[in-house]
């Protein structure tokens, strides 16, 4: 069943105060500062709204805290998918999708990236298949949304500030509204 805008609030009002799994930040921290990061480099509404709903899957599924530490991989960046597939296209879709694969092509790719991703992002790197090799590092860079799955892993590990100040909710998902085709728009309320 498709989400629709109203559900993707409620969604964030009922889960987003929870810890994001061995971080300083709740889900809903993270996922503000992720698309406030994507908003101060001015990307445009369908990267900030990936950036937003990057880490949708982990409020849709419930592995309990840490998963990583259980060694399980909660394939996250899959679970939403089916969720949001009828309300978003592909610039938003192909970059969630992505973007755990952005974190193994940025470790393959970037001297020092390995060494500065948090424990957590450590320990689930593992799970998700390790560093890229070289030619998996160019297969993955020549898809569709790699590029912007790639920036969203920046913003993404930077954000995990207790003390950021974004702005809110509601400021994002009118961003997320915009990127509803119109011919699914009819059905949407602004959630503000």
């Amino acid at each position: 069943m498709a989400l629709t805008l109203s559900d993707i609030h409620q969604l964030f009002d009922e889960r987003g105060g929870e810890q994001y799994s061995g971080e300083p930040v709740t889900q809903l921290q993270h996922a503000l500062q992720t698309a406030a990061l994507g908003e101060a480099e001015g990307a445009s509404d369908a990267l900030v709204t990936a950036a937003l709903l990057h880490d949708l899957g982990h409020l849709l599924h419930d592995l309990g805290e840490t998963p990583s530490l259980r060694g399980l991989d909660d394939a996250h960046q899959y679970r939403a998918l089916p969720f949001l597939r009828g309300l978003f296209d592909g610039a938003v879709l192909d970059t969630i999708r992505l973007h755990v694969d952005a974190k193994r092509y940025l470790c393959a790719t970037r001297p020092g990236y390995h060494d500065s991703l948090s424990a957590d992002s450590k320990r689930s790197l593992l799970l998700q298949g390790g560093i890229f090799s070289y030619s998996e590092a160019a297969n993955f860079i020549a898809q569709p949304g790699a590029e912007a799955a790639v920036s969203l892993r920046q913003w993404d590990d930077l954000a995990k500030d207790a003390d950021k100040v974004t702005p809110p909710l509601s400021h994002f998902m009118a961003r997320a509204a915009r990127c509803v085709p119109s011919s699914q728009a009819a059905g949407q309320p602004v959630v503000t």
